[in-house]
């Protein structure tokens, strides 16, 4: 007897449950702890794992190709133990080590971003060491911002790359913290 789970019923329950509980139901659904601590996350997950124990979850046949997919794929976990070797000449794969600055809001270099103000589209292209407007190499996006609109403005807010409380409750303007 296959048991009927009503997804927008589980749903809302879940989505009234705190990041704790959801976390602990999390556990009971999939057998195991999690590292998230993000609510919609958690709460997607919650819903396909009860979603898929309700209606049977991938076929055998999808479940077999998956295996097949995995174990045909060449991953590697760690990086070379010798930092010297060399890939081989038939290989067209060139590695080279990326470093991310978890702190950094900024797109990588080559990125264009756009921004729509006062109704004319500006562009503004990301560089190694600064940003390129109107053939002009600028140091930071607030000094982009400020070329563009006369006005201080935090470069990423300007841009779309970081949220901010205050625009998301729909003034739309950045102001200083008095």
């Amino acid at each position: 007897m296959i048991i009927a789970l009503n997804v927008d019923a589980a749903l809302k329950t879940l989505e009234r449950m705190t990041v704790t509980a959801l976390r602990e139901r999390y556990a009971e659904v999939f057998g195991e702890a999690t590292r998230s601590f993000n609510k919609r996350h958690l709460v997607k997950r919650i819903v396909w794992r009860m979603q898929a124990n309700a209606e049977g979850g991938l076929s055998e046949r999808a479940l077999r190709r998956a295996r097949e997919l995995a174990n045909d794929a060449d991953l590697r976990l760690n990086p070379p133990r010798n930092a010297s070797a060399k890939c081989d000449a038939e290989s067209s794969l060139v590695s080279a080590p990326l470093r991310f600055d978890a702190a950094s809001r900024l797109p990588m270099p080559g990125t264009l971003l756009r921004r729509t103000y006062k109704g004319r589209m500006y562009l503004v292209r990301v560089l190694q060491k600064g940003f390129e407007f109107d053939g002009e190499v600028y140091r930071s996006l607030s000094a982009v911002a400020y070329a563009i609109t006369g006005a201080h403005w935090s470069g990423t807010l300007f841009f779309g790359l970081a949220s901010d409380r205050r625009r998301e409750a729909g003034d739309g303007k950045e102001r200083r913290a008095q």
